[in-house]
């Protein structure tokens, strides 16, 4: 099978390709801004999938420019991962980054120093109330993804989202879907996992016949939280320890490892049984949390819309490994003659963390608004990836009672 490779290119080299991206779209004066320090956790550790940052001058082979609209985008959040600059809007040469916004006074400041933004707004409610802005990309905590999403494409905004796209919520999972359905704008979700070289060679192998139905796959998320990461509190409007990341279950935030089924098949969970083991880290206790969620870790066997079976791992209680991975095996096992290279980026942007997904995520996003086309993760796949999870923490409370997952369908 095959897998991309990322080229290690030198900062003149870089920086010379972005300024030739400039000048070939007559976009000089455009601002690339560089890639912030990978983020980091209480402990000190770099936060899993930040660890090494790819760059590569092989990503942008072959990119060719085919329009000269510049998309007006509005950034909500730069939390810990600070995700609002680390996709790469700032750098596409056909977005302008127009303002941005955070709840938290310093990290609004910072993010718009990291896009090379001159307009900031006190909350992502009034970002979107400016005409200007197109389309949105929402960083925030993750209870707020959906809500905010909704908002923006109420008043006529493409959206995109970090993961996942709803938090615990079946009913708010259903109102994005019916918000992306009833604008006709873009909605996508953006989850790494589908730009690792693995998945994303798998996917073009499943398209192509060359894999046959998928008998069985597995997707596994750890991320160690044996510290408290700290995160946006809703209730001290503040970052602390005991912000919306603390007690978290696992199975909330499912997409990373349930891509391995969904982003190489297009397909969907339709049943599931889960089992949950309590953790042993104080602060994932359920008498700690307000989720009263007493696992750290919880393992999930899918069947699949294919009739085959899916088993997918989350897990904050793993202090030695930590990571996304996934395995696929079909009914088939030639593989397809078919070309498995992820395609060009533009020279200014780089592949980025997870995996080397970041940057790919954000230019499949804007080239779905330029060629008005549906993005890769749609609404439907990236609510097929999080309420499966969601039922499944329901499962693992009820001790594996095997349940029916909602389905999305477009």
């Amino acid at each position: 099978m095959q897998r991309t490779e990322s080229t290690v290119i030198t900062r003149r080299e870089f920086a010379g390709l972005m300024g030739a991206a400039g000048a070939a779209l007559g976009l000089g004066h455009t601002p690339v801004v560089a890639a912030a320090e990978a983020p980091v956790g209480a402990d000190g550790k770099v936060i899993p999938g930040f660890e090494a940052p790819r760059a590569g001058a092989g990503a942008a082979k072959g990119w060719q420019p085919f329009s000269d609209r510049r998309i007006r985008v509005g950034i909500a959040g730069f939390g810990l991962c600070q995700f609002g600059a680390a996709f790469g809007f700032q750098n596409h040469p056909n977005v302008e980054v127009v303002a941005v916004t955070d709840l938290v006074p310093d990290r609004c400041a910072a993010l718009a120093q990291a896009v090379g933004c001159g307009k900031t707004y006190a909350s992502c409610e009034e970002m979107i109330q400016d005409d200007r802005i197109e389309a949105v990309f929402i960083a925030t905590d993750a209870p707020s993804h959906a809500r905010l999403a909704v908002s923006a494409l109420e008043r006529g905004k493409h959206v995109s989202s970090a993961v996942p796209a709803a938090f615990g919520s079946l009913e708010e999972a259903d109102l994005l879907f019916q918000a992306v359905k009833k604008s006709g704008l873009k909605y996508m979700m953006f989850e790494t996992s589908y730009f690792h070289d693995d998945l994303y060679a798998w996917h073009q192998q499943y398209k192509a016949g060359g894999l046959g139905k998928l008998v069985y796959s597995e997707g596994e998320y750890y991320h160690y939280f044996g510290e408290p990461l700290g995160a946006y509190n809703p209730k001290t409007r503040n970052v602390d320890p005991d912000g919306w990341r603390k007690g978290l279950p696992p199975q909330w935030y499912p997409t990373h490892s349930n891509a391995y089924y969904v982003g190489v098949t297009g397909g969907s969970f339709t049943e599931v049984t889960c089992l949950g083991m309590p953790s042993v880290v104080p602060h994932l206790q359920a008498h700690g949390n307000d989720y009263r969620n007493p696992f750290g870790s919880e393992i999930a066997l899918f069947r699949t819309s294919e009739g085959g079976m899916a088993r997918m791992a989350v897990c904050w209680d793993l202090p030695a490994v930590g990571g996304e991975m996934g395995r696929v095996y079909g009914q088939k096992s030639d593989k397809a003659d078919v070309d498995t290279a992820k395609p060009a980026l533009p020279p200014t942007v780089d592949p980025g963390g997870h995996g080397g997904s970041h940057g790919y995520l954000m230019c499949d996003f804007v080239d779905a608004i330029l060629r008005d086309r549906k993005p890769w993760v749609d609404v439907a796949q990236a609510l097929n990836m999080t309420v499966a999870g969601i039922v499944a923490h329901q499962s693992a409370l009820k001790d594996g009672e095997r349940l029916k997952i909602p389905q999305y369908v477009l």
